[in-house]
């Protein structure tokens, strides 16, 4: 099957990748870290979540992050926005684009946003006019496609139900999130042939986690498939609060590796992005997560 000839790498460090951190991140760290992967290439960067910093309080600055990196041209700077007044602090913000999130389980779905599947699509319909009042893009999330800690297996026609939902409704793009990473090649194809039965490639992403370590190979089903837009975080950062055990994000520098030996074009500087992974990571104090890094030994120094 033939491979894209190139695919848009989706940045979640800076939002996904930092919103579970036990202790509060330094705005200029932030901001640094946004900047420093516009630096590297990346045209998609997903800088903040306009939620209710009672729940996400890692997320309680977005306002300040939006107001303080510079912009580059040709990048465009997303957030997530749960609600309607979230929405609203998104666009006041300046966010270029917002995203909403559904889950393919009801357990998850309850334990996550205290509502069925059914209510939170519900939920969105006054973001998606607003969003579409507003002419700015919206994208759906979708978790637990291939597991959840609570239900299991997911059935592949149930994440494409909600999948048609959300596309329906105005969400120009779905990303599917193996929130748990218990998927193999296997069921991502299964997954994927029962989606892509209905839907075209070009609306869909994949969100892995790499728990059980499959999340490129998860993704190189994705990109046989002809999907071309991949979510991940640099130095593997982030996590799931609502699945024990799960792992960070894809690290975004494997991922770019394996692109560039597919030579498949991104856009992005491996030596630069292994740079700011390295950097975000002193800066949290912890090790990177992405062993492209640790097998370059750091790449560049970071100061």
């Amino acid at each position: 099957m033939t491979l894209p000839r190139t695919v848009t790498l989706v940045e979640v460090g800076a939002r996904d990748g930092l919103q579970n951190e036990p202790d509060l991140v330094p705005l200029e760290a932030k901001l640094r870290l946004i900047d420093d992967l516009g630096a590297a290439g990346l045209k998609v960067i997903e800088a903040g979540s306009f939620v209710n910093p009672k729940w996400i309080p890692q997320m309680a600055d977005s306002e300040a992050v939006f107001a303080g990196f510079k912009r580059r041209p040709g990048v465009r700077y997303t957030a997530l926005t749960p609600n309607l007044k979230g929405f609203e602090r998104a666009l006041a913000a300046g966010s270029d684009e917002v995203a909403v999130f559904a889950a393919a389980s009801e357990a998850f779905s309850q334990k996550n946003i205290n509502c069925s599947i059914a209510e939170s699509l519900q939920r969105f319909e006054p973001v998606m006019a607003a969003a579409q009042a507003a002419e700015l893009p919206v994208r759906g999330y979708i978790s637990c496609v291939l597991g959840c800690p609570y239900e299991g297996e997911i059935a592949p026609a149930t994440v494409l139900q909600v999948a048609r939902s959300l596309l329906d409704m105005g969400c120009y793009e779905v990303s599917l999130g193996d929130t748990i990473g218990t998927g193999s090649a296997g069921s991502m194809q299964r997954l994927l042939d029962c989606l892509l039965a209905d839907i075209p490639a070009p609306q869909l992403a994949l969100h892995c986690h790499d728990t059980y370590g499959q999340a490129l190979a998860n993704i190189l089903v994705g990109l046989q498939h002809g999907i071309a837009t991949v979510d991940a975080s640099v130095a593997g950062l982030g996590g799931c609060p609502y699945a024990k055990g799960a792992s960070g994000n894809v690290a975004t520098e494997d991922v770019l590796y394996m692109l560039d030996g597919l030579e498949i074009e991104t856009g992005v500087d491996l030596q630069a992005l292994v740079a700011a992974g390295e950097r975000i990571s002193a800066a949290l104090g912890r090790a990177n997560g992405s062993r492209v890094a640790r097998a370059l030994g750091g790449g560049e120094k970071v100061c």
